[in-house]
């Protein structure tokens, strides 16, 4: 005989930014969550809640997910004025409803930051951080086949803070986290995991650069070393590598200052 389960269900007020288009005003709109499963995760709140309003004829409200698995960072919201919600080293998608007490008030709203403007409720436009990789985030080595590259000898450590830098997600809660909406975590992350492996020195001087510029060609806040961007990232990036990025950066301009015609400008050490 199983034991029927005696799983305590949560009921929770939720207060929703809800905005129809980028060129429209929005407001916060309260909807009532009642008797949810709190193993359940904040995006399949979302979805009963939806289920509901769909039934009763009214608009869904709109927001990003994909893996639902906190690997891809498309789940970006503001939870209770924290991205990605109470928790360190998680992704929405990863926060439940048992992290809420019975009765709470949750306001839920997207990152806010200028690059990153609303296209609908909670869906915000991010292709910005795209468009920071693009500019430098590559390598030219051509190293063949997994053995080929693998040939490449890589000091254990340095090894490890490229993996450290290489596991931001680029969902932008660094941004939505910073009071300047600085991408300084994000790019540094980037150029990093790059410029400490021995494939990408070539652009390393290039590639910070690049990237630097673009950032703060679309509007980017700088750096005001706070640190709230790495106490909200899901993936805990270090801001160490912030630290690491800006002396790439500053070997790299004098190198471009004093010595423009070089092809490689492969940066500092």
């Amino acid at each position: 005989m199983v034991a029927e389960s005696s799983t305590k269900t949560i009921s929770v007020t939720l207060r929703v930014w809800r905005q129809a288009g980028p060129s429209q005003p929005g407001k916060f709109v309260e909807y009532q969550a009642k008797n949810l499963n709190p193993n359940m995760s904040f995006l399949e709140m979302l979805d009963v809640v939806n289920d509901e309003l769909t039934v009763k004829g009214e608009e869904p409200i709109a927001f990003a997910h994909d893996c639902r698995e906190g690997i891809c960072g498309t789940c970006s919201l503001v939870i209770d004025g924290k991205p990605h919600g109470p928790h360190r080293a998680v992704a929405s998608c990863q926060t439940y409803v048992r992290s809420f007490a019975d009765g709470a008030v949750i306001t839920v709203e997207p990152f806010r930051a200028k690059p990153f403007p609303v296209i609908k409720d909670l869906i915000t436009e991010r292709s910005a951080l795209d468009k920071i990789q693009q500019a430098g985030g590559f390598i030219s080595v051509r190293t063949g086949a997994a053995p080929d590259a693998n040939s490449i000898p890589v000091a254990k450590d340095v090894a490890e803070l490229a993996m450290d830098a290489a596991q931001c997600i680029g969902c932008g809660a660094c941004v939505a986290a910073c009071k300047n909406a600085s991408a300084m975590l994000f790019v540094a992350a980037k150029v990093s995991h790059l410029g400490l492996l021995p494939q990408g020195q070539v652009e390393r001087g290039r590639r910070v650069l690049a990237m630097v510029r673009k950032m703060d060609e679309l509007g980017f806040g700088s750096c005001t070393n706070q640190y709230e961007c790495s106490a909200a990232c899901p993936k805990l990036v270090s801001h160490d590598f912030i630290a690491r990025m800006n002396r790439d950066y500053i070997s790299a301009l004098v190198h471009e200052t004093f010595a423009p015609a070089s092809p490689t400008m492969s940066g500092g050490a």
